[in-house]
């Protein structure tokens, strides 16, 4: 397994972040075994959030035995002041643990939630009241969308948020606006030395209408192993990301950890990803 430095927050972050939204339907031996594989594999970053179904509970027996060898992070996606106080000390219960690495506000995407966010009375006073009691460690910010990338790097002129976790993908890449904005987000990433995250690396399309669906994720993943190592290498090759959020399905976590140990040559990664005709961005129709 790969670290990276997870910006000015200095902790040596796996290039795999334990994304466990994966445990937001599954029982208890699914979540231990699931976890456990992750551990085993190296990966010492988890990233839940309070609306990840029962992950933070599922995680919440673990923690006893792991909290001292895992970086923690979870998210609280209210918008609120009040709101979000109590969102993260209920997270803190669930998760038995007192302190938490990272608290992120969750699934700001566009400028209004970002100017409720952050704006009096915003959900940001309480974030910066737990850190201020020891509550948690740092502040971060996520979102989903093709303005998310935007609407991030806007939040960092705003507030010196210490992580980032955004969008992308080689498809997402081939927009020319979304790659614009992903580049100016990067450079004030290293500017600010923000450790910068991923997500919806092995995201293959929206669920086609009326289609089964047979993973737990919202979209459609990639599913084959040679898909999936193109996925991983192809995101991994940008020096600029700490890590990437595996996908939420607990089955798809050991393809995407032999996918990061044996990684193609980017070139390689696109042109296979390219040979998917289906292949699409998965905000094409938001279903979350």
């Amino acid at each position: 397994m790969e670290y990276r430095r997870l910006g000015r927050i200095g902790h040596s972050s796996s290039v795999l972040i334990y994304g466990a939204a994966a445990l937001g339907d599954v029982d208890q031996d699914t979540a231990d075994a699931s976890v456990r594989e992750a551990l085993a594999a190296g990966v010492n970053h988890l990233d839940v959030a309070a609306s990840y179904g029962d992950a933070e509970l599922r995680l919440g027996p673990m923690m006893a035995d792991i909290r001292k060898d895992v970086f923690l992070a979870t998210k609280t996606g209210d918008r609120d002041r009040e709101a979000a106080w109590a969102s993260i000390n209920r997270s803190l219960e669930r998760l038995r643990t007192d302190r938490l690495d990272l608290l992120q506000l969750h699934a700001i995407g566009d400028l209004d939630d970002l100017d409720r966010a952050l704006g009096a009375g915003g959900a940001i006073e309480a974030a910066v009241r737990a850190k201020e009691e020891g509550l948690v460690g740092e502040i971060g910010i996520t979102g989903h969308g093709d303005q998310a990338a935007a609407t991030h790097l806007e939040a960092l002129r705003r507030f010196p948020f210490a992580t980032v976790l955004t969008p992308l993908n080689a498809v997402l890449w081939r927009d020319p606006a979304y790659r614009e904005n992903y580049a100016a987000l990067v450079a004030e990433v290293r500017r600010q030395d923000v450790g910068l995250m991923t997500i919806k690396t092995v995201s293959r399309r929206n669920w086609p209408e009326g289609a089964e669906q047979t993973h737990s994720t919202w979209y459609e993943p990639l599913a084959t192993a040679e898909k999936i190592r193109a996925a991983v290498s192809w995101v991994l090759a940008h020096e600029e990301v700490t890590g990437l959020a595996t996908a939420g399905d607990v089955r798809l976590l050991g393809m995407i950890v032999e996918a990061e140990r044996d990684r193609m040559p980017v070139e390689a990664a696109e042109a296979l990803l390219a040979g998917d005709d289906e292949y699409s961005s998965p905000f094409l129709h938001m279903t979350i």
